[in-house]
Formats: structure tokens, C-alpha cells, sequence
């Protein structure tokens, strides 16, 4: 039989229950016997958990056996091997049992009403071969081999509970052996894929020397080999068997599936064999029509004489399923393997069928894409055809990708194959696959000279590795191709510039931003349609904001956000949107810079336009930050981090990390912020922007410790002022609490200077909060005691937005009650403390809360519940378990009306009392008693 579950890594990656299961199999066979059966699809590793088994039967005697299907007709022939090394203990058998089961395996027929005596002798035949010592026996395949065989050891199986014997039998997941314990196979995750294969990696260097394999292989050849595997196993393995050099450091195109000689190809090969031709042919018209519209898949078997009910044998295999709504496939790399294992002329034949009855407006690019993999050599008129339909990615940017490939590839001139290769590679990022884009880029170079197409293709370049690879090289890689293209496309050439500023902030090479201001300055009319005008205004008020010229930067700023709030039509795309987001946020106008960085994250979602997004959605989070809204901010850079991550934009995760570190250090959740930071690891560049954000959340975390000193060289290091060096603006946005730490040192002029600049934005802006922050750092580093940090502090406290709850203002409230009390004015400290503490507690910021309920306590009050009802105080959960526990119900009970597991109960009411400030049950109960008093006083 051919089978492809012939796995045979001594770790198995991803099998780590299965290989449990097999272990606790064989060490039970000392008190009681058992059987297991493992399901999965070919390739999944079937094989190598019984060769697993086989290395961990230490003691055991060891029947193994495999289904071949060439003995499938003969009745037995699976029994007869496994057991032929034991057939001389069948002496011990009774007479009846010993004559039948010889000349069962002797090839006679064994009758329908004999069967039970013979499994008994097998059963018995097993057990007499277990008195020494235990026996395990081993099936793989089971549903392969005859019929009759699967049945005796189904039997077996089913028996074994007081014998020192093992049964472990494998199978498709279509196998039914009712009665069996059984495991599914699963796909592999991604993070086990690329484990597995560097795990080969390592082994074909070992035979076949370093000198042609690399020791490492580039992250982008993992995952997209990840992908094209499925999770199957052997499908990962095949591929690692042909993958050159060249691909494994992700610098050549990967193949687009395992190959078809492999041992998963010729597995599924010899499963469609056993199909009726018919089913073949429209099984494989199934596999090459992606798309999955039933008309499609009904009128093309019609034109190749069959009907889509052929299919009906490959539904029982398990291939495919077919429903109401259309064929498809369990699992995708069937799919694929049924296509790659078809002869090229089946395939090719296929595809022209499936083109002929794409007929609508709708699907012009899906026919012209079947006739495309239909053809050989060059067709103008084809390729002309695929870019017309590929245009605007109305079908998805990744088909529109494909398309342009394939037009490239029928091409006839160099000049249109390297315009083609450029869209294609401009199609792929836009639909988050760099990857695909920097081969397509490469090849580009190949075979293109032009030096105006190249500055195009190296400003796509350099956008893909400001957001996925070397940042560090993106700033002039993006200012060498904006001079290159500004004499043929003045937008082209200003957008690049826009990107090149963007990739100098990122590094920390801020300095550099005032070349990338004046070139723009060149590029820019007075009559500037909008949607350049908004960047113009951008890289102007930009550069001017970084050397301190804010009466300058605030006038473009504000332009740029005024314009792109107005864009229209072809003009309003995210990266436009993102631009005006962007300078919303350096000229403090909050509420503008979420809604157009809203925009964009909907626009760009809406387009499909996956490159944008991670950054509209890091500019959302960052707008949500200064709102005060800091759950949504989390939630958008979670968000963004899936995105980031999805499409292989490395650099855009770790912002998104950075900026989830900080919101987390910001509510004293030390482990949940450590625990992002963990995530950045040390691939951020020493000065880049996710660096900064994670000395920006350490610092806090410092600071929330009273280890002030450290804080403060951490914020001072981020950036030095002046120079254009560092992260200037992530300094900025951090100087509060630079200051806040260094308010506790007697050497101060690091937070002096940051706060200067600080000083110097903020008043250049209309935002109330900019300037509260600034009237509170003065306060803290006013002498204590005094006027001036009083007035300071009632400056701050008059600032800031009125809105109830506010962060900042409750840290205000705090910072300005620990002043009072440590000036010896515990009265006046007690009504800002109160008024922190509540804020903090309708926050959830617990750890803050329990700092101003420390202060509190230091002014010489005794603590009780805040003055707010227990809804305003609790969550939905805490509220129900606290009435619950109030009328006296036990935890257990708790749990039992609610749902819900003991120890999470226990966990909300300690919650419960931190928030209502009480320290038993007894004390809940009187609260809630006095608050339904309060209630009903109210309500007469």
C-alpha cells in the first residue's frame, strides 16, 4: 500500500497529546490492557506516532502490521502478518478456535456464524503471547488493508481490559471502529510548522553539508512555507526535500504546493485511483474552481459529460463534502494536492473548461485567470486582458497579485513585463503579503533597467521594509527613489517622502527629517490638489515641529487635518487619512486625529488595503491614549498586533507591543506589561520607536515601585533634546512622568529640559489636557510647600477636561493630595485624595486606587467603602456574586446559580472587597443592607 504517513522525526512536533495518550497506553498494560485508535488525514503523522510507540515499548513484545491495500480482496491477509511471529502459541488455544484460525489465515473462508469464535482466537492467541511479559501489537493503516482484519482487531480492541496487552491501530479520519478510544490528528499551528521545520532543516545539512543549505532559515520562508504545508506533516517534510538554497533564505519563490512525487503526493494519487474516472475528472474541476459558486462547478462537469452527483464516491472517501451551497474541502491542502497530483495536460484541459462558462461581467478576472493557467508561452492580448480586469483589486488584492504575475509572465515586451511585475508586487502589499512583493521586486530588477521603474519598484521596497524588515535602511532607500521618480511623478516622489520621514522617526534618526522637509518643500504648488496638499502640510509641519518652530507647525498641522476631513472620491484613501490623523496628533487636536484615524482604519478594512491598516489603527491607539480612553486604546493595539503579525509587518507589531506595554505600566499591571515586552524581544533596533516604548513602560513600572532614579535615566534616555537624536516624540508624550520621577531627585536638568520642550508644544496647542500636564510638572517641581506648586496645581486641576473619571485628572487629584499632606495640610489633602481614589476605583486602576487609600490613611482618615454605590463600583459579575454573597449564599453555591468555577468566584470577591474597601462577608452584607435602605429612603 502506499501510504504517506511515514513521518519519522524522533520529536514529533505538535503531537504532544497523542504522544501522551500512546505513553499512558503503555503503562497501563502492567495492571490492564487498552487500545487507541489515532485518525487523521494522510501525512499527519500517523506512522511516526506507532514508530513512537514502538521506541517506548521497552519489555513489551511488539506485533506490528500495516493494511496494504493490494491485499484489500484478500480476507485476513492484515491478521496473518501481524500475528505470524506468535502463531506457535496457538497450541494453547481450544481445539475449535486453533482449527478455525489456521485456516483462516490459511486463506479459507471463515463463516458468517463462526466469526465470534474466531476473533476469540485471536483474542486468546494475543493473551497466551502476553504471559511472559506484556505485548503491544500495532495496526497501521487498518482501514487500508481487508475488511475481515479490521473487524477480528476492532474486536480485540474492544476486550483488553484485563490482559497485559496493547492494541494501537491508525486510520483515515473516515474510519469507523465504534468502542475505541480515539484521537484526531489536527493540523499543525503554525509556531510547531516552522518548528518541524527547522528540525529538517538541521537534518539535510547534516547530510548534504552546510556549504549548500543555510544553518538558518529567513523567517518569511517559515511562514509562507507554514501555509502552504496545511499543518500536514509529511506535506512540510516533502517540501523542505526540493526547496533550494535560495528559498530556504526566502530570496527565490517558494512552490506553490508540496510537490507531487512526494510521498504525500503519490498517497493522495493512489487515493484518487481508486475514484471512477468520472468522479476524478470533476473532483478535480472542484479543486480548481476556488471560488466554489455551485453554477460554475454544475455547468462545467456539464461540459465534460458528467454531473457534480459523481462525486459521491470522493464524498465517501472523505475528500470533499457536498452541500446545498456548494463543494468544499475539509481540509485545504486536499484541495491543493488533488490539483498538483493531476497530469499538467488534465489540468490544463480543466482550466479551459471552468473558462468557458465564466461568461459574466463578474467574473472576467476568475476566466481570464483559467485561461491564463491554461496557456503556454507569450499572448499579449491575454495578458492585456488579466491587467484590465485586475484593476483596482476589485477581486482582492492577492487574485489581482496573481493576475498581474501572470500577465508579466505572457508579456511580449520587457517594457510591460516590468510594469506588470511592479503592479503585482504593489497588488501583494496592498493585500499584506511582503513577502510575495519583494520577490516580485526582485525579479523586477532582473529584468528592468529603467531607472524611473526601478525608483518606483525601490520606493515599494523601501515602504515594505519600514514596516517589515531593516528599518534602519528604509529612510535613504525611500529619499534615493523620491529623487528618482520627482522628475516623471511629483505625488509618487512626495508620498515617498512622506514615508521616509515616517521611517526616520521610527529609527530615532529624527535629525534627518529636516532634508526630508526640504526636499518636499521643492515639490510642492501652490494649486496642490488636496489629497497632496494634505502631505505637503504634513512633511512641512513635521520638520518644523521637530526643530521647535511650532508657530510654523501648528498652521500646517491644522491645514493638513482641515483637508483631509474633506476629502473625496479617488482622493480619500487611508494612507491620506492616515496622514491627517497623524498631524492631528502632533498639533494636540485629539478628537479629529481618531475620527480620521478612524476613517482610515474603515477605509482601508473596506479596500481590502491590508498594508494601511496596522498603522491607521497605531495612530487610533495612540489618539485613544490621549482621550483618556485607555481599555480602547489596548484594544485597538491588540488589534493592530493581529494585523501586524497576520501580514508579516514585524516592526508595526512591535509598536503595537510597545504601546500595549505602556497602557499596561500606566495601570500598574506589572506582569501583563512585562509580559508584552517579553514579546518585542530584542529585535528593535537600540532608539527605534517600540524600544522607546518599552523603556517608556519599564520607567512607569520603576516609578509605580518608587525606584525614581531609575525611572528618570530611563525617560532621559530616550531621546537628547536639542540634537534631533532619540525618540523626540515618544519623550515628549512620556516628559510627565519623567518629571513626576525626577520631582524625587535633587539633580533635575534632564526633566527641566524635556519639560521646556514639553512647554513649548503644549502651549502651542489649544488642548486643555497638554496644558493641565504642564501646570502639574511645574507643581512637582516647585519647592515644597509653596505657593507657586499650589497654584500650580489648581492651574492643573482647572485645565483639565471636565469628564468624570478621567486618568490624568485623578493622577492630578493624587499628586496634589500627597503635596498637601506632606506639607502638613492632611485636611485639604483629604478632598483631592477622595476624589483620586474614587476616579481610580470607577477606573479599575486598583493599584492606583490603593496609593491614594495609603495617602489617606497617611492624612489621618480611616478607610471605609468610597462614597458611590456598589453598580457604579463593581462590574456586572462582581455586582451579581456581591448581592449574592450579601444575602448570604456560599461561594460554592455562588458557582453553582451562576455557572461559574469556585476559584472564580473567589477571585471576583476579592476584587469586591479591595473595591468597596471591606475586609469580610459580614461587612458586605451590612453595605448592601444600608445601601437598599438608602434606596428605598430616596424612593418615599
Amino acid at each position: 500500500m502506499v501510504t504517506a504517513s511515514r513521518v519519522q522525526l524522533t520529536v514529533l512536533r505538535g503531537r504532544d497529546d497523542e504522544c501522551r495518550a500512546v505513553r499512558s497506553l503503555l503503562d497501563g498494560m502492567t495492571n490492564a490492557g487498552g487500545a487507541l485508535l489515532l485518525r487523521g488525514e494522510p501525512g499527519s503523522g500517523r506512522t511516526a506516532l506507532v514508530a513512537h510507540a514502538h521506541r517506548h515499548a521497552e519489555g513489551c513484545t511488539v506485533l506490528t502490521g500495516s493494511g496494504l491495500a493490494a491485499e484489500a480482496a484478500l480476507p485476513y491477509a492484515g491478521l496473518q502478518r501481524l500475528v505470524d511471529p506468535v502463531l506457535d502459541r496457538a497450541a494453547a488455544l481450544p481445539a475449535e478456535q486453533r482449527h478455525l484460525l489456521r485456516r483462516a489465515l490459511a486463506g479459507e473462508s471463515c463463516p458468517a456464524d463462526r466469526q465470534l469464535t474466531l476473533s476469540m482466537a485471536v483474542l486468546g492467541l494475543l493473551a497466551a503471547a502476553a504471559r511472559d511479559r506484556p505485548l503491544l501489537a500495532t495496526m497501521d493503516d487498518i482501514d487500508r488493508g481487508d475488511p475481515q482484519t479490521a473487524q477480528v482487531l476492532a474486536f480485540v480492541a474492544r476486550r483488553l481490559r484485563h490482559l497485559p496487552l496493547a492494541v494501537l491501530l491508525t486510520a483515515d479520519v473516515t474510519a469507523d471502529l465504534d468502542g475505541i478510544p480515539a484521537h484526531r490528528l489536527r493540523a499543525l499551528t503554525e509556531r510547531d510548522s516552522t518548528a518541524l521545520l527547522i528540525d529538517r532543516l538541521g537534518q539535510l545539512v547534516e547530510r548534504e553539508g552546510a556549504e549548500r543549505l543555510p544553518d538558518r532559515p529567513a523567517a518569511s520562508a517559515l511562514t509562507a512555507l507554514a501555509r502552504i504545508g496545511g499543518g500536514n506533516p509529511q506535506a512540510l517534510v516533502d517540501l523542505s526535500e526540493v526547496l533550494t538554497a535560495g528559498q530556504w533564505r526566502g530570496e527565490e519563490s517558494l512552490p506553490a504546493a508540496p510537490p507531487a512525487d512526494g510521498a504525500l503526493g503519490r498517497a493522495y494519487r493512489a487515493r484518487l485511483d481508486r475514484l471512477p474516472p468520472e468522479t476524478r475528472r470533476v473532483l478535480l474541476l472542484a479543486a480548481l474552481d476556488e471560488d466554489g459558486e455551485p453554477g460554475t462547478l454544475i455547468r462545467a462537469a456539464a461540459a465534460a459529460g458528467a454531473e457534480v452527483d459523481t462525486l459521491a464516491p470522493a464524498e465517501v472517501a472523505g475528500l470533499v463534502r457536498v452541500e446545498q451551497h456548494g463543494v468544499t474541502f475539509p481540509q485545504p491542502l486536499v484541495r491543493t494536492m488533488i490539483a498538483a497530483s493531476a497530469p499538467l495536460a488534465e489540468r490544463r484541459a480543466a482550466h479551459r473548461l471552468l473558462a468557458a462558462v465564466l461568461v459574466a461581467d463578474g467574473q472576467r478576472l476568475r476566466r481570464a485567470m483559467h485561461l491564463a493557467a491554461a496557456t503556454a508561452g507569450a499572448d499579449p492580448a491575454l495578458a492585456a486582458e488579466l491587467e484590465q480586469a485586475a484593476v483596482g483589486g476589485s477581486d482582492g488584492w492577492a487574485a489581482a497579485s496573481v493576475a498581474l504575475r501572470w500577465a508579466a509572465e505572457l508579456s511580449d515586451q520587457p517594457r510591460l513585463t516590468a510594469a506588470r511585475l511592479l503592479t503585482a508586487a504593489r497588488y501583494a502589499w496592498a493585500g499584506g503579503q511582503p513577502d510575495a512583493a519583494r520577490l516580485l521586486l526582485d525579479r523586477l530588477r532582473a529584468v528592468c533597467a529603467d531607472p524611473v521603474v526601478r525608483g518606483r519598484a525601490d520606493l515599494l521596497r523601501g515602504e515594505v521594509e519600514l514596516r517589515c524588515g531593516a528599518a534602519s535602511s528604509a529612510p535613504g532607500t525611500l529619499l534615493a527613489s523620491a529623487g528618482a521618480v520627482q522628475g516623471t511623478d511629483r505625488a509618487l516622489a512626495l508620498a515617498g517622502l512622506v514615508r521616509a520621514g515616517e521611517a526616520v522617526c521610527f529609527t530615532g534618526d529624527q535629525h534627518r527629517y529636516a532634508e526630508v522637509g526640504r526636499r518636499a518643500l521643492t515639490l510642492r504648488r501652490p494649486d496642490d490638489p488636496p489629497a497632496l496638499e494634505v502631505m505637503g502640510c504634513l512633511v512641512a509641519g513635521v520638520a518644523a515641529t521637530l526643530r521647535g518652530d511650532h508657530e510654523r507647525a501648528g498652521p500646517e498641522l491644522r491645514r493638513a487635518v482641515v483637508l483631509a476631513g474633506r476629502l473625496t472620491g479617488w482622493a480619500l484613501t487611508p494612507t491620506a487619512l492616515s496622514c491627517g490623523a497623524a498631524a492631528g496628533l502632533l498639533v494636540a487636536v485629539d478628537g479629529a486625529a481618531h475620527r480620521l484615524a478612524e476613517r482610515a482604519v474603515e477605509l482601508a478594512r473596506e479596500r481590502g488595503e491590508l498594508s494601511m491598516l496596522s498603522r491607521a489603527l497605531e495612530l487610533r491607539a495612540v489618539a485613544e491614549y490621549w482621550l483618556g480612553r485607555h481599555e480602547a486604546a489596548a484594544e485597538t493595539s491588540r488589534d493592530g498586533l493581529r494585523v501586524a503579525r497576520a501580514t508579516g509587518q514585524v516592526n508595526c507589531a512591535n509598536v503595537h507591543l510597545g504601546m500595549l506595554a505602556v497602557l499596561a505600566a500606566i495601570r500598574a499591571d506589572r506582569d501583563t506589561s512585562l509580559r508584552w515586552i517579553r514579546e518585542i524581544g530584542e529585535s528593535p533596533t537600540p532608539g527605534s520607536r517600540p524600544h522607546a516604548f518599552a523603556a517608556w513602560a519599564l520607567a512607569v513600572l520603576d516609578l509605580v515601585d518608587g525606584r525614581h532614579a531609575e525611572a528618570a535615566d530611563r525617560l532621559a534616555s530616550l531621546a537628547r533634546i536639542g540634537t534631533g537624536r532619540g525618540q523626540v516624540l515618544v519623550q515628549v508624550m512620556a516628559t510627565p512622568y519623567l518629571v513626576e520621577a525626577a520631582a524625587h531627585l535633587a539633580h533635575r536638568p534632564a526633566a527641566t529640559t524635556a519639560l521646556a520642550a514639553f512647554d513649548r508644544w503644549a502651549s502651542s496647542t489649544a488642548s486643555p489636557l497638554r496644558r493641565a500636564l504642564s501646570a502639574r510638572c511645574h507643581a512637582l517641581l516647585a519647592t515644597r510647600g509653596g505657593a507657586e506648586a499650589e497654584q500650580a496645581f489648581q492651574a492643573a486641576l482647572r485645565l483639565h477636561p471636565t469628564e468624570a473619571g478621567t486618568f490624568e485628572r485623578a493622577r492630578t487629584e493624587l499628586l496634589f493630595g500627597q503635596e498637601l499632606r506632606r506639607s502638613r495640610r492632611p485636611r485639604d489633602a483629604r478632598t483631592h485624595l477622595h476624589q483620586a481614589r474614587e476616579m481610580f476605583s470607577l477606573l479599575g486602576v486598583e493599584r492606583w486606587a490603593e496609593q491614594a487609600t495609603t495617602e489617606l490613611r497617611a492624612a489621618g482618615e480611616s478607610i471605609g467603602p468610597p462614597d458611590l454605590p456598589a453598580a457604579r463600583l463593581l462590574t456586572g459579575q462582581q455586582l451579581r456574586i456581591a448581592e449574592l454573597v450579601a444575602e448570604g449564599a456560599t461561594n460554592r453555591e455562588v458557582a453553582a446559580r451562576l455557572f461559574l468555577s469556585t476559584r472564580t468566584v473567589d477571585h471576583h470577591l476579592r476584587n469586591v472587597f479591595h473595591r468597596l474597601g471591606i475586609r469580610s462577608r459580614t461587612e458586605l452584607a451590612r453595605a448592601f443592607t444600608a445601601e437598599r435602605h438608602a434606596g428605598l429612603a430616596s424612593d418615599r
